[in-house]
């Protein structure tokens, strides 16, 4: 089973204190310790960031590691990750992440895991990287498109709701046929795919939503049913 859970924001390193989402995609292993490993490249492999992955996932029931390019865990990539349970993409420089995955051959070795059935997600570039294009700040302080992998159809938008211009830009971009119609998701939003279909939209907080977007004379946007992880 094909598994990808896109994020538009949320997650450990946006909301440290609330675990729901990081919870729900080591839910989907199926696995009672899945091993979980994090792609950090988009953040240039930040210090940081590697840390607070470990603060929050060794305190869980899963078996943690990093995959570092700067640094590299192991000489064969593949096999380092063919045997992971989930692959998290963390966010930054989309543009970076897709330079720096061709470049090692990472994008073939994914595209590998996910159709041998490893689940592959992501925060926001971590989460644009899977789709066919979307809107970016890699290359600056304006927000421009991007060509992205392609395992999944269409377009992507995370943090819909957290950066002011992110909706009016996707929705422009859509309308000008620049990029493809596709889905867009707030912070502490999550779209879980399986294939290429969507099979369940999650959230950290009842007010985050996902959206389909589209242009047909003028832009439809359509709120996509989404159901809260916490208590009613």
């Amino acid at each position: 089973m094909k598994q990808i859970i896109a994020l538009g924001g949320g997650g450990f390193s946006m909301e440290p204190e609330n675990p729901l989402l990081d919870r729900y995609i080591m839910d989907q292993a199926g696995k009672t310790e899945p091993k979980i490993c994090f792609v950090p490249t988009a953040s240039g492999d930040s210090d940081q960031y590697i840390s607070n992955f470990y603060d929050f996932f060794n305190g869980q029931n899963c078996v943690p590691s990093h995959l570092s390019l700067f640094k590299p865990p192991a000489k064969d990539l593949e096999a380092f990750v063919l045997e992971k349970d989930i692959i998290y993409v963390g966010g930054g420089n989309t543009k970076n992440l897709l330079v720096l995955w061709k470049e090692w051959g990472l994008d073939s070795i994914l595209r590998k895991a996910w159709e041998q059935g490893i689940v592959l997600a992501g925060i926001s570039a971590g989460s644009l990287c899977w789709f066919e294009d979307g809107v970016t700040d890699s290359f600056g302080d304006q927000l421009e498109p991007i060509r992205s992998l392609g395992f999944l159809k269409g377009s992507n938008c995370p943090h819909y709701d957290g950066e002011a211009e992110r909706r009016p830009t996707y929705q422009k971009l859509i309308a000008s046929g620049t990029i493809q119609s596709g889905v867009a998701a707030d912070d502490g939003a999550a779209i879980h795919y399986i294939g290429q279909e969507i099979h369940r939209i999650v959230s950290s907080r009842p007010d985050a939503k996902a959206y389909r977007v589209s242009f047909d004379g003028q832009v439809l946007e359509e709120e996509l049913p989404t159901e809260f992880l916490g208590s009613k």
